[in-house]
């Protein structure tokens, strides 16, 4: 079916977002803002589990002056966590042919599974990018898994701050404090692997990490 004038504007739009991610001097990477797992659910419009049938590059609009390219993933969705209002089973998911664009690389034709969280634009299409949680299945904490199901989409009124160096609070009460990247030198760490910034009945916001084989019971812990 041909896209709409409307879905080239919002692929044209996508596209420029994305350029506005680079940093000055570096045209050639990728750069994007850290996010908890817990943010990139909150913030996503989709989150599902996925595998990947195969892939075809494809204009990012039916302009013959746009030289741009996308590549298209078809997908056998798995589990839908996130996106029920917007869409129900998704075929294909987009993304920029150029890593400098943020780009997606994924196994096509294999065992492996991904959890895959993005947009849904104007046009029904869904699309992922660099700067979304994207990662194999088989990668995530048992406690990730579980928290996809109920406690990220909970506790979505909480806010995660990242912290990078010494001295960092927090500066309201409905906000916790990511240290991985201060502790661990990496983002995703033990503490985005195991904890979820859980909301009291009071308001107040503060990591919790889940006793699976309990369920509903946590350990409320400072700090991790």
């Amino acid at each position: 079916m041909p896209w709409s004038p409307l879905a080239a504007l919002s692929w044209a739009l996508v596209l420029r977002l994305l350029a506005l991610l680079w940093p000055p001097g570096r045209g050639e990477a990728c750069s994007c803002a850290p996010a908890h797992p817990q943010q990139h659910f909150c913030h996503s419009a989709l989150v599902i589990r996925a595998k990947i049938s195969s892939e075809k590059v494809v204009p990012a609009s039916e302009d013959p002056a746009d030289t741009q390219k996308m590549i298209r993933y078809e997908i056998k969705q798995i589990k839908m966590f996130k996106g029920f209002e917007k869409a129900k089973d998704i075929q294909y998911v987009y993304t920029p042919f150029d890593s400098s664009l943020c780009g997606v690389k994924l196994e096509t034709n294999s065992h492996k599974q991904y959890l895959l969280t993005g947009q849904i634009l104007s046009d029904g299409k869904v699309f992922i990018h660099l700067c979304n949680y994207i990662e194999p299945w088989e990668d995530l904490s048992l406690v990730q898994r579980e928290s996809l199901n109920h406690h990220y989409h909970q506790n979505c009124g909480c806010q995660i701050t990242t912290c990078y160096a010494v001295p960092c609070t927090i500066s309201a009460h409905n906000e916790c404090l990511w240290t991985d990247w201060l502790l661990e030198r990496k983002l995703y760490g033990y503490q985005a692997q195991h904890y979820v910034c859980m909301k009291h009945v009071d308001g107040i916001c503060s990591w919790y990490r889940g006793h699976l084989h309990l369920r509903k019971e946590y350990v409320d812990i400072i700090q991790p």
